[in-house]
């Protein structure tokens, strides 16, 4: 038994300085490859440093759009000129109370101009006040 474990022992040695030969051929092969193509030179690349006329012209467009955007955020926060307006049926149901004007309207006064509407009536009037931002 100990008889076969020498010889596998062997034979895994002779594998093994086999394979390390190849190893060492293989090397010296390719130290000779890299011999023989020399040195790989550095390779290197340069961008065009100027700009073309669209992209000016789209950074201009950009820059303008975000003036713009900026302007109308500025406009909507120092509540400038937006339009409110109510749907058609809310309008006529004021007027049929007795609010005509839409610019001042008192929480009091609108309490009492609807009094004569079902409370379902009531509150659609108000809410619809509320999403035309008449009413606060």
């Amino acid at each position: 038994m100990e008889i076969e474990k020498n010889d596998s022992l062997s034979a895994s040695i002779e594998r093994l300085n086999a394979a390390a030969s190849l190893l060492e051929r293989a090397a010296a092969q390719m130290g000779q490859r890299e011999a023989a193509a020399g040195e790989v030179q550095k390779i290197v690349a340069e961008v065009e440093a100027g700009v073309s006329d669209r992209e000016l012209e789209l950074e201009h467009r950009l820059a303008l759009a975000e003036q713009q955007i900026a302007d109308l955020r500025a406009q909507e926060f120092k509540g400038g000129s937006s339009r409110k307006t109510l749907p058609a049926a809310a309008a006529q149901l004021l007027a049929k109370q007795g609010v005509t004007s839409l610019d001042s309207i008192e929480a009091d006064a609108l309490d009492t101009a609807l009094t004569g509407l079902s409370l379902e009536q009531r509150i659609a009037v108000k809410s619809q006040l509320l999403r035309a931002g008449i009413l606060n």
